[in-house]
């Protein structure tokens, strides 16, 4: 878990290799445990309602949701009520190597692509600490992560993805468009069936400010 990190564009870190296939299986079983006590559950989009092609469950002290209401960072499961598991010490880990924040994580969103799946060109920007960076770190097949500026205008590029591979959106590239084109299945044995884990650690609110608001408006 020494691998070096290139740098995509200020910011913008692709750590390729971050995890050997023994973290990656102990990434994947702590994942699965999640999702056993937090199971996956289909967001939608605001007001249309209409759903993700990506399934996605949380841990940690908050998890990000989507629906009819808006994007938002809430404590519990949208469908059970019940708080969202811990993060896995795995998951800490993670952060702490890769992050460079002085601050943990509050939130580990975990989205799963099957082999159809896709994420178009967004922001993370519903939470009120843009000052830690997002960490990704990717289980399965290979990803086409497509990535941009911070101006929905500006020139895309796009890098693929392993079972392994992290990435750390940050300073200057924080508001970075980016998105998954596609997924390549086949491309990675770590999984029982073909498809893609992806999961990224956030940090939500300003550290001393928990009333800090939280999500984005509807």
């Amino acid at each position: 878990m020494s691998a070096p990190r290139l740098a995509l564009a200020p910011g913008l870190l692709h750590v390729p290799g971050y995890l050997d296939r023994d973290a990656q299986a102990r990434l994947r079983d702590a994942v699965r445990a999640v999702v056993r006590a937090a199971p996956l559950f289909t967001p939608r989009m605001p007001r249309t309602g209409k759903p993700f092609s990506v399934r996605m469950t949380n841990c940690g002290d908050l998890g990000w949701v989507s629906d009819e209401a808006g994007y938002r960072y809430q404590p519990f499961h949208p469908a059970t009520g019940a708080p969202w598991p811990a993060m896995p010490d795995i998951v800490r880990e993670a952060w702490e190597a890769l992050a460079g924040h002085p601050h943990p994580p509050q939130a580990c969103l975990i989205n799963w692509y099957e082999p159809s799946a896709r994420m178009g060109l967004h922001q993370d920007r519903d939470e009120a600490d843009l000052e830690a960076p997002v960490v990704s770190l990717s289980l399965g097949d290979t990803a086409v992560f497509r990535f941009g500026g911070t101006e929905r205008k500006a020139p895309t590029r796009s890098i693929r993805l392993a079972s392994g591979d992290a990435v750390v959106i940050g300073g200057a590239s924080r508001l970075a468009f980016h998105g998954v084109d596609r997924i390549l299945p086949g491309t990675a044995t770590l999984l029982d069936a073909p498809g893609r884990i992806n999961l990224t650690l956030r940090r939500v609110t300003p550290p001393g400010r928990p009333d800090a608001p939280i999500g984005g408006p509807p």
